[in-house]
């Protein structure tokens, strides 16, 4: 485990940025630099770039590895469930994939009666809707229940700077998105990734509460798994211990904490309208600490950083190159 001093010495050592002049097809996303490549492949460079409120808020060191090597964890122990879009890792922080056409919805899947945004069920439930997703809720249940069965709750795939919308499976096919057949699919895919994302978690004395899933389509027609898996960005994840006495109590669950950074911005201004001020340092360590501790714990592995005294592009750069000569 990184100690507290090493993080705090290694605030400088962020990737912020991922412009390589010497790739073609450059696509910067919102936290990954994305170039498409002459033979059909894609390469995905992760950035420590955190977003929030439809922007970047600040560069958390380490982030970039961590989502990195926690989906390729989740890649390897599911592969055997459904294919993937991984052909290798050219470097910690870069995955160079195939090149998918990826389908128009978003599936989550979820066990928990839980959430805090617009598409999470939880202020759905809360505001009086009892069919939501196209499924049926009884009365009187409560914040962050464990639902009477594993749930999918799809959304459209909105563009950058727009909001995912929800949408039924139902309405998944009549708007002509998803074939029956290729919805159908996608379901047993992602409730089977859950059960096993689910099941290793436990292991860890973790709740996988629930995970977004991306799905896309090979050039023979072939439904891959894309984008990530089972991350701390697109995954919630409770501690098991300690869920059932704060329930009771009507506490939140302990969790990794991604609103932690969102919060302290939150606090101080209003992040949709304002300029974000500066962010002090112990903050952002803070924010690495709480990456790199969900790494450990998600996958039982040590998380050991890159090349720590090479700027993290100068080092990607490096290794793509010999990648690229290879």
């Amino acid at each position: 485990m990184l100690d507290h001093d090493f993080i705090a010495s290694h605030l400088d050592l962020i990737l912020d940025d991922a412009t390589i002049p010497e790739l073609p097809n450059h696509y910067r996303g919102k936290v990954r630099d994305n170039y498409d490549l002459p033979d059909g492949t894609r390469l995905l460079v992760a950035t420590d770039r955190l977003s929030a409120f439809d922007r970047n808020i600040a560069a958390i060191p380490f982030k970039g590895q961590v989502l990195t090597q926690t989906a390729r964890f989740w890649f390897d122990h599911t592969n055997d469930l459904c294919p993937n879009h991984v052909i290798s890792y050219p470097d910690p922080n870069v995955l160079l994939c195939q090149r998918l056409d990826i389908l128009p919805v978003e599936v989550v899947v979820r066990d928990y009666l839980a959430g805090t945004t617009d598409t999470s069920i939880w202020p759905m439930y809360k505001s009086g809707r009892r069919r939501i997703y196209g499924v049926s809720f009884a009365d009187g249940l409560h914040e962050n229940q464990k639902l009477p069965e594993t749930i999918i709750t799809p959304t459209t795939k909105a563009g950058q700077g727009e909001h995912d919308e929800p949408i039924t499976p139902a309405e998944i096919v009549e708007r002509g998105l998803l074939s029956q057949r290729d919805w159908d699919a996608v379901v047993e895919k992602a409730l089977s990734l859950f059960a096993r994302g689910r099941e290793i978690a436990a292991a860890r004395g973790l709740i996988l509460v629930d995970t977004k899933y991306e799905f896309g389509r090979d050039t023979g027609g072939n439904i891959l798994l894309a984008d990530e898996i089972h991350t701390p960005d697109s995954s919630r994840y409770w501690f098991a211990a300690s869920y059932p006495q704060r329930f009771s109590g009507g506490a939140p669950p302990e969790s990794f904490d991604k609103d932690y950074l969102r919060r302290w911005v939150a606090a101080r201004c209003d992040p949709y309208r304002d300029p974000v001020p500066p962010i002090p340092p112990d903050v952002i360590a803070g924010a690495a600490r709480i990456y790199i501790d969900a790494y450990e714990m998600i996958t039982g592995e040590s998380f050991i950083p890159a090349d720590p005294g090479v700027a993290v592009l100068t080092r990607i750069r490096h290794n793509l190159h010999s990648f690229m000569a290879s």
